[in-house]
């Protein structure tokens, strides 16, 4: 019973910052809302050997699942007549930002989320990812050079 009101508890308090970070991963709500899940699934399955704040191993599995491809996996849904809802995302998109943060490979978007939306130490985003605080450095640097050249983001 514990172990269900501390997963329970841990959904409630941080799903909404976990589906932010899924969504600026994935630049789509219902995709970033199977994100979650599949993260949440992977981590109830991996409870029992996961010590401390579950949420650094969750969000590496999130970042994993999406760098790894985890879109391209059909999952057996069906289409329906009719979306389940019509809301709009989590988080507005901002244009000229967004698209070229989608330009960004998957690594690379990840380090900029975890670092500069997720506001994540190096240390903290290496140990999410599971890489060496070099290559978050590396990463970042890469990616921020790619933004700055970006012509998106290019001042008149």
């Amino acid at each position: 019973m514990s172990d269900h009101v501390s997963f329970e508890q841990f959904v409630v308090s941080r799903s909404r910052a976990l589906l932010r970070t899924a969504y600026l991963l994935t630049q789509d709500r219902h995709l970033a809302e199977d994100l979650v899940q599949t993260s949440l699934a992977k981590w109830w399955a991996a409870r029992r050997r996961v010590t401390g704040d579950p949420e650094p191993y969750v969000r590496r599995i999130m970042v994993n699942e999406f760098a790894s491809g985890w879109r391209r996996r059909w999952r057996g849904e069906r289409p329906t007549a009719e979306p389940p809802d019509t809301h709009g995302p989590a988080i507005e998109p901002h244009t000229d930002l967004w698209a070229a943060l989608a330009n960004l490979p998957r690594r690379q978007r990840a380090v900029i989320v975890l670092r500069f939306f997720d506001d994540l130490t190096e240390a903290d985003t290496a140990k999410t990812l599971g890489v060496s605080v070099g290559t978050v450095k590396s990463q970042t640097a890469r990616a921020l050079a790619t933004l700055r050249i970006d012509p998106l983001l290019k001042a008149d």
